[in-house]
C-alpha cells in the first residue's frame, strides 16, 4: 500500500469515528459534514464553460458553497496529460476525483488502480469493473428530456427538415439524438434529419459552419448538441433546440426548448458514499434520469404561447408517464444516420 493510500484510509476511518463521537454528544452527522468538507478535484479536457462539463462544474461549485466539499479543478487537459493530472490530484490528498475519460479509458483506470483508497467518478462510455472497486462511471442519460424537446421541435418545424450537429458519435451523444428524433416523430411523423458530427467537443466555428450547410440544404430547425449551432440558427432566422444547458437567454428568438442535465443527484450520491466509506464500482447513469431529478425540460420562456397547445399537452402527458414509469424512452446508443 502506498503512503497516499494509507493516508486516505486513515482519513476515511477517522471520519467515521468522528461522526460516531459527534453523534454521542448530540451533534448531527450533517453538522459535522458541513464542518469538514471532503476534498474533490475535477479533471476536464475542455473549458468548464463547455456544455457537458459546465454541468459537472456547476454542481461541484454548489456543493462547495454548501460546505460539503473543497473543490479544485483543471480544465483543457490534453488526453496525453490526463493520467499525470489525475496522479497529481491523487497525491494531493483528494478523496474524490471527477472528470471525463472518454478518450483515455485505459490510462484513467490504470491510475485508479494505483490509488485504491481514493474514489474516482468518471464520465465514461464503458461500464464499471468490479475488479476496480474505487472507479465508478456516469454519463448524462437525459434521453427523457431530449425526447420531450423533440415533441416540441416536431410541432415547430414548418418544412419537417431538421439538422442535427453533434461532437462525436459516442453513446452519450447518440442516445440523445435518437430520443430527440423519436420525440419529433410524435408530432411530425414525416420529418427528415440531416445528421453530422464535427469530431470535436469544443469547436464552435466548425459546428456553426456545419449548421450553415444544413440550413442551405433546407433545414428550418436545428438540434444544437454543440456550441456554435444556435449562432448559425440565429443568423439565418431558423429555430434551434438546446442540449444539456439552457441558452435561451442568449438566443431569445431562436432556442425554443432545451433538454437540461442536472449533475447534482450524481455528485450528491458520490459524496454520500465517500463520507460513509462505502464508495464502490457502480454505474451512476441512473441519477441522470428525469425521475431521479437528473434531467428536465427547460421552460419555453420567450416561446411561451408560440408552441401548439396539442404538443404541450403531449409533453405533459409523456412527462407524467415518464415520472410514473408508465412510459420509458428507448435508449439507443447506435450511431444515428441522416434519414
Amino acid at each position: 500500500m502506498t503512503e497516499q493510500s494509507t493516508f486516505t484510509r486513515r482519513r476515511f476511518l477517522g471520519g467515521a469515528a468522528a461522526i460516531a463521537v459527534a453523534t454521542a454528544f448530540g451533534l448531527t452527522p450533517a453538522r459535522l459534514m458541513a464542518a469538514e468538507p471532503i476534498k474533490v478535484a475535477g479533471v476536464y479536457t475542455v473549458p468548464v464553460e463547455q456544455q457537458w462539463v459546465s454541468r459537472i462544474h456547476k454542481a461541484a461549485l454548489a456543493a462547495q458553497d454548501r460546505g460539503e466539499i473543497e473543490y479544485t479543478f483543471s480544465e483543457n487537459v490534453s488526453n496525453t496529460d490526463y493520467a499525470r493530472v489525475m496522479r497529481e490530484y491523487a497525491e494531493s490528498g483528494n478523496q474524490l476525483i471527477i472528470g471525463e475519460v472518454f478518450a483515455v479509458e485505459d490510462e484513467a483506470r490504470e491510475v485508479a488502480a494505483e490509488y485504491p483508497d481514493i474514489a474516482f467518478l468518471m464520465g465514461s462510455s464503458f461500464k464499471e469493473d468490479p475488479s476496480l472497486p474505487n472507479f465508478a462511471v456516469f454519463d448524462n442519460y437525459i434521453q427523457d428530456a431530449s425526447y420531450l424537446s423533440g415533441i416540441i421541435a416536431g410541432a415547430m418545424t414548418e418544412t419537417g427538415n431538421i439538422g442535427m450537429v453533434g461532437g462525436f458519435p459516442i453513446p452519450e451523444v447518440n442516445r440523445l439524438m435518437h430520443a430527440f428524433m423519436a420525440g419529433v416523430r410524435e408530432t411530425r411523423p414525416d420529418a427528415t434529419f440531416q445528421v453530422s458530427f464535427i469530431g470535436s467537443w469544443f469547436d464552435p466555428p466548425k459546428a456553426k459552419e456545419t449548421a450553415f450547410a444544413m440550413i442551405e440544404n433546407g433545414a428550418d430547425l436545428l438540434y444544437a448538441e454543440r456550441f456554435g449551432v444556435s449562432d448559425a440558427a440565429q443568423e439565418k432566422g431558423v429555430l434551434a433546440i438546446g442540449n444539456v444547458i439552457d441558452t435561451q437567454a442568449d438566443y431569445p428568438d431562436t432556442v425554443v426548448a432545451s433538454a437540461i442535465w442536472h449533475f447534482e443527484p450524481t455528485l450528491e450520491h458520490a459524496i454520500k458514499m465517500v463520507r460513509e466509506g462505502s464508495f464502490e464500482a457502480a454505474d451512476y447513469g441512473v441519477y441522470s434520469f428525469m425521475k431521479e431529478g437528473g434531467a428536465t425540460l427547460a421552460p419555453l420562456g420567450t416561446f411561451e404561447g408560440k408552441a401548439p397547445q396539442e404538443a404541450l399537452d403531449m409533453v405533459e402527458k409523456r412527462r407524467n408517464e415518464i415520472m410514473s414509469g408508465d412510459f420509458v424512452v428507448e435508449i439507443d446508443d447506435s450511431e444515428p444516420k441522416s434519414q
